[in-house]
């Protein structure tokens, strides 16, 4: 969905949705405190249309034109009525099942996310097991005293594993690493979901896996993983689209955004630990370098 403007009158904004309902363009509407009535748009390819009429009512809104057309909306949306309570007979809504996890709804790839990270974290005793894992890590590699072996040049990859470029996401040491990942990814994948597409989501998640994983393997060899990287690449997306495309309906508060840059800096200070910085540099420099290239379009 995306926001072409706002109303300050309840009346007006209701009246402007019923009249692009009776035109063909289904619309949302969603009060927001000292901003007014915001009006969504689910149809991408009819932005422009709506945006017109938009600016058109905003120019003569006591037009009675406008009050006999959405006088069809009525009817409309008692047919639609119908037709979802013929539905609901037959199947209940995914998102009247799921919607309690998270205020976006469920985010199907998002929670297979979460499901495959939580089976992998079970498998390996939260990273404390590799052995079963193995084929998780971006190459092979083994440890003898005290050393980490490895054949350089990914010869996995080469070899026709290219999954390996993506699985180390999949990977967490610890109850508190995955906690913390999972809960950010619930939030930002769910939103990204809800408010773009499950496909958008995906490519970004490979895009923010793959390239971080390559950066983080050739600064410190293999044994790293975690879906911090992808998370904080997230971060980076929603930040920078919401506040260069307030229309997307991405956005992160102020203190979320202090957040994320406090406890980037802790951890490049080592008192966290041994960290896999490198991914956290690279993913959040993707994420923002991806929500400036994709605002570009609608700014």
């Amino acid at each position: 969905m995306r926001l072409i403007g706002r109303l300050d009158n309840e009346l007006s904004a209701r009246t402007f949705g019923d009249y692009l309902l009776a035109q063909g363009i289904e619309n949302q509407l969603e009060f927001e405190k000292d901003a007014g009535w915001g009006l969504w748009i689910r149809d991408e390819d009819k932005l422009q249309r709506a945006a017109a009429l938009l600016l058109a009512f905003r120019q003569d809104p006591a037009n009675p034109h406008y009050q006999a057309q959405a006088k069809a909306a009525a009817a409309l949306r008692a047919e639609q009525a119908k037709g979802e309570a013929a539905y609901q007979k037959r199947l209940r809504d995914r998102r009247h099942l799921f919607r309690p996890l998270t205020g976006y709804g469920f985010g199907v790839l998002t929670y297979s996310l979460i499901a495959v990270s939580v089976l992998v974290c079970i498998l390996s005793n939260f990273g404390a097991n590799v052995q079963p894992i193995s084929g998780l890590f971006i190459t092979s590699c083994t440890v003898e005293y005290d050393h980490l072996l490895y054949a350089p040049g990914l010869p996995e990859v080469r070899h026709g594993e290219v999954w390996r470029l993506l699985t180390p996401i999949f990977i967490h040491f610890g109850p508190m690493h995955i906690l913390f990942n999972m809960l950010w990814l619930r939030d930002l994948g769910n939103m990204i979901e809800a408010r773009q597409s499950s496909l958008h989501l995906g490519l970004l998640v490979l895009l923010l896996a793959v390239f971080p994983n390559l950066a983080q393997y050739y600064a410190s060899g293999p044994m790293f993983g975690g879906m911090s990287g992808v998370v904080y690449g997230l971060l980076g997306y929603v930040w920078i689209r919401g506040k260069l495309d307030p229309g997307s309906g991405l956005y992160l508060h102020p203190s979320t955004v202090w957040m994320m840059i406090i406890w980037f800096v802790l951890c490049f200070t080592g008192v966290l630990g041994h960290i896999a910085n490198t991914v956290h540099a690279v993913g959040l420099g993707l994420g923002v370098a991806c929500g400036f290239l994709s605002s570009l379009r609608y700014r």
